[in-house]
């Protein structure tokens, strides 16, 4: 039951981990920047420039936006195809993902046995891992360079210098939750990685397996190591030539019995 409800937890955080990146590619302001009404000015207007991974944006005091779409794939900027590539990758990675923790989960009735379950599991917290690496390599790219115009001291003085957005944040709150969701789902299947070892003896010739099941009847019964029983200090007859006649006298008896009747 416990692990049933990690299991649920996980799917639950993972996906919202996923719906956060997303709803990045979709949203404004990835990068913004201000101009004028800073430092007491008497400069009414104030105007922002922000940017996201489709267009850039002008925004005046009266509300009024223009924007200027990216052109063709081959025309925009290097670092923000990589962004585009990076992100489309990780989605790619983390819908494979989703897939295979709903089959492999034991609330879910496919996937085949338990141990199969397990490892279709696993597979999937793997592409949940990889997926977020995807994504976060995409902001930590975004926020690279953002930072390296921002506090380069090169840069001249008609340059704009941006700020980070509110997409950037959210998605790394995201990736945070993929990677999350995923050790969680690793948690209830390294049994996968530890099976269970069973301790194996031998003794006389024979070997010795400590079973599963503590309980032990007269059909169940086993033999344990000699060290861990104390040895029969006796009249010099070993348990062995015990039992030899005991099987001797056994079927005598019998005979006789059948014999009276």
């Amino acid at each position: 039951m416990r692990k049933r409800l990690i299991q649920i937890f996980a799917f639950l955080i993972s996906s919202l981990g996923w719906v956060f990146v997303l709803c990045t590619m979709a949203m404004d302001f990835w990068r913004i920047t201000q101009i004028g009404g800073q430092g007491g000015s008497f400069i009414i207007k104030v105007a922002w420039y922000w940017s996201n991974l489709w267009k850039d944006c002008f925004t005046d005091s009266t509300a009024v936006t223009n924007c200027r779409d990216f052109p063709v794939l081959w025309s925009v900027a290097a670092y923000v195809q990589g962004v585009r590539g990076l992100l489309m990758c990780g989605l790619t990675l983390g819908f494979f993902a989703v897939v295979l923790c709903f089959i492999g989960m034991d609330c879910t009735y496919i996937g085949g046995a338990d141990k199969t379950k397990d490892k279709v599991l696993l597979a999937g917290s793997v592409f949940h891992i990889a997926g977020g690496v995807s994504d976060l390599a995409a902001y930590c790219l975004y926020i690279n360079r953002i930072a390296r115009t921002t506090f380069s001291a090169r840069v001249g003085p008609g340059v704009l210098r941006y700020d980070l957005g509110p997409p950037l944040f959210l998605g790394l709150v995201g990736c945070f939750l993929i990677f999350l969701g995923a050790v969680m789902y690793a948690v209830t299947v390294f049994r996968v990685f530890c099976p269970k070892s069973q301790v194996v003896y031998a003794y006389g010739g024979g070997t010795y397996m400590n079973p599963r099941s503590r309980g032990r009847t007269l059909y169940t019964g086993y033999y344990r190591p000699a060290g861990q029983y104390a040895s029969y200090m006796g009249s010099g007859r070993s348990s062995s030539s015990k039992i030899s006649k005991l099987s001797q006298t056994t079927p005598t008896k019998n005979s006789l019995r059948d014999a009276f009747v």
